[in-house]
């Protein structure tokens, strides 16, 4: 699976999230994959509305630093955000109670 798909596949995911779930949140969190598909992108989270951008955010409020083939398998339920934190597989930069709601947000 290539960068592009990892990032289709999460905007597909977001397309389908609750607007409602984001109110109140305004902040950007950004997803640095390493391994086979590196690659950066993130989403911006303003007046219930959740934008995904490729590439880097100059100033983001959260970084969630994780292996790309890990990432595909939490987005494909085979591996939960719980599990893959507790595991190593997912760190976090940044402010972890905005990572917390980052799950009601996408759906994960």
């Amino acid at each position: 699976m290539a960068f592009s798909d990892i990032v289709s596949m999460m905007k597909e995911r977001v397309g389908k999230a609750d607007p409602s779930k984001a109110k109140g949140i305004n902040a950007t969190f950004q997803f640095e994959l390493s391994g086979d598909e590196p690659g950066t992108f993130h989403l911006n989270v303003a007046d219930e509305k959740v934008d995904l951008v490729e590439g880097a955010s100059e100033k983001p409020d959260v970084t969630i630093l994780m292996d790309s083939e890990d990432f595909k398998d939490m987005q494909e339920g085979k591996l939960s955000s719980t599990s893959a934190f507790m595991a190593g597989k997912l760190k976090i930069k940044g402010d972890m109670s905005l990572a917390m709601k980052l799950q009601s947000i996408t759906g994960q």
